[in-house]
């Protein structure tokens, strides 16, 4: 089998798995709906008493689809444990089929589960407030799906070391956390302490999650008295080129990990 098949089926496979669980598809809104309008109302009552012009639902409204797009490619990861606990990974394995195959597969089946899911969440825009152009949609997308090829792998490196469907969630729950609260989804990047600057600024996902809001606030957002967000804190070509760099690494050490551990 060539690669490109390899990785063809194996993407095709997650696929028709997800929409033969289309629930996972509708649950899936309900954490981001949470987010979004629970989280987003309560908070943003804080803002307009301190005298913020801007909704702050509209300001979160790119960080909760950054929380969709990181939660949903991290754990399509998950997959690979529970193909390896039930034996359908060794037979993968055994097969014509090369390691890089199956990471750069699980890759993009992640990427493409993550993109419908953050999709999805766009029918919440409206409510939210939020108004874009088609070409800010079809910009806002293809950041999606990068960020979710760079996620799905990330998810897919840690996956590859696990045997445990119990351990995989709580340890990679341990390490998303972090990397959303450091993002700049729940609050702008601009004008942090000092000891939390570098944080943010090494953590990939707050390049996605910046390239989203620029195009879904290409105007930018007044969040507070003299607190103005702009569309883009990072210049659109950065933030892109950190996701693919971050996602091509991820990749490949992935492969590494299937040859090493298998």
């Amino acid at each position: 089998m060539s690669e490109a098949r390899a990785i063809y089926a194996i993407w095709l496979r997650d696929i028709k798995r997800l929409w033969l669980d289309r629930a996972r598809i509708l649950i899936g809104l309900l954490q981001p709906a949470l987010y979004l309008f629970v989280l987003g109302s309560g908070l943003g009552s804080v803002t307009r008493i301190a005298g913020g012009k801007g909704d702050y639902i509209q300001f979160i409204f790119p960080g909760v689809i950054g929380l969709t797009v990181l939660f949903t490619a991290v754990f399509s990861a998950v997959s690979i444990v529970f193909d390896r606990e039930f034996g359908f990974l060794k037979e993968v394995l055994v097969a014509p089929v090369s390691r890089r195959a199956i990471a750069i597969g699980k890759s993009l089946s992640g990427s493409t589960q993550a993109t419908v899911q953050g999709i999805l969440i766009l029918i919440f825009a409206p409510l939210a407030g939020v108004h874009f152009g088609f070409g800010e949609l079809l910009g806002l997308i293809v950041i999606m799906a990068l960020t979710g090829f760079a996620m799905t792998s990330f998810g897919v490196l840690f996956a590859a070391r696990f045997r445990s469907t119990e351990a995989f969630p709580i340890v990679i729950n341990g390490i998303l956390l972090p990397l959303f609260f450091l993002s700049g989804a729940l609050y702008p990047v601009t004008n942090l302490p000092v000891w939390l600057t570098p944080f943010v600024h090494i953590d990939p996902l707050t390049y996605g999650i910046d390239a989203m809001r620029g195009a879904a606030l290409p105007k930018g957002l007044e969040v507070g008295p003299g607190v103005f967000v702009p569309a883009h804190v990072y210049p659109i070509w950065l933030s892109v080129a950190v996701i693919v760099a971050f996602g091509l690494v991820m990749v490949w050490l992935a492969v590494w990990q299937f040859s090493r551990a298998e």
